[in-house]
């Protein structure tokens, strides 16, 4: 099957902002290396699907890009901005929380785990980020809380607590609140891993639907079909390293790596 043209970004618009730059990250636990120096730009728009077999480094790859996971050295930048390098000691285990909240913030994370407040309702847990992180008054709040719900195709579940949706209503409540907080740009750590097969298909509705609105995502997935029709650009890790990249066509169609090969051969799509 030939692989669909790639919606996130229209070449013919010229050169796109680099909203995420990423140089030689590295990050041990003890002894262990599990990334070995990482580099990667993303550009506003793009898709960029992160491929690898378990343990390959992909999700600790995330959580170091949204701190969740204090990378040991390298350097990360968001719109020109550091978020951590370390060449600056400020950038240290012991980080400004309201900081780390506020970059947070720009670069939220979709977990396979859905991760919502089980005493709130699905309105709440979209309204508590922006109104405790970016302190925005709670009529604005709730008006934009409203507005992405209904972007998710869930508005009619405002008033429900989590136990009463679906595996796929609740990560689609999930991504709502990470648009909630304006990114720029969403972190997706295997988003349908969690899901019942009958439910993939509504969450990677709503990501394709983002991806044609220009959302800027990096998606750790086994989706191999979403990474080949969505993808702006395929990242295959190996062993904590950048083992191959580029464009949907040329990953999954003349990949150059052999342990990319054997990757994609045992995979359908």
């Amino acid at each position: 099957m030939q692989a669909q043209s790639q919606v996130a970004f229209d070449p013919s618009q010229g050169t796109a902002e680099t909203v995420l730059s990423v140089d030689n990250l590295h990050k041990s636990f003890g002894a262990l290396e599990v990334l070995k120096g990482i580099s990667l730009e993303a550009h506003k728009g793009d898709v960029i699907s992160i491929l690898g077999s378990s343990g390959s480094g992909k999700s600790t790859f995330l959580r170091c890009l949204n701190l969740l996971e204090t990378p040991s050295t390298g350097d990360i930048r968001l719109k020109g901005e550091p978020v951590f390098s370390s060449k600056d000691p400020k950038f240290s285990t012991k980080r400004d929380r309201g900081l780390t909240a506020r970059q947070r913030s720009r670069m939220p994370m979709v977990f396979q785990g859905f991760n919502l407040w089980s005493h709130m309702t699905i309105l709440q847990n979209v309204m508590a980020a922006p109104s405790k992180v970016l302190n925005r008054p709670a009529h604005e709040v709730e008006e934009l809380a409203m507005s992405v719900l209904e972007r998710v195709g869930i508005a009619n579940k405002r008033d429900m607590y989590p136990s009463q949706l679906s595996g796929g209503q609740q990560q689609r409540a999930a991504i709502a609140r990470a648009l909630a907080m304006k990114p720029t740009l969403i972190l997706f750590d295997e988003p349908t891993s969690a899901l019942d097969p009958e439910l993939v298909g509504e969450v990677l509705r709503v990501m394709r639907k983002l991806a044609e609105e220009h959302v800027t995502m990096l998606v750790v997935t086994h989706e191999m079909n979403f990474a080949r029709d969505v993808s702006t650009k395929v990242v295959f890790l190996h062993q904590g390293l950048v083992e191959e990249e580029g464009t949907p066509d040329e990953v999954f169609g003349s990949p150059k790596s052999q342990r990319c090969r054997e990757f994609l051969s045992t995979t359908s799509y």
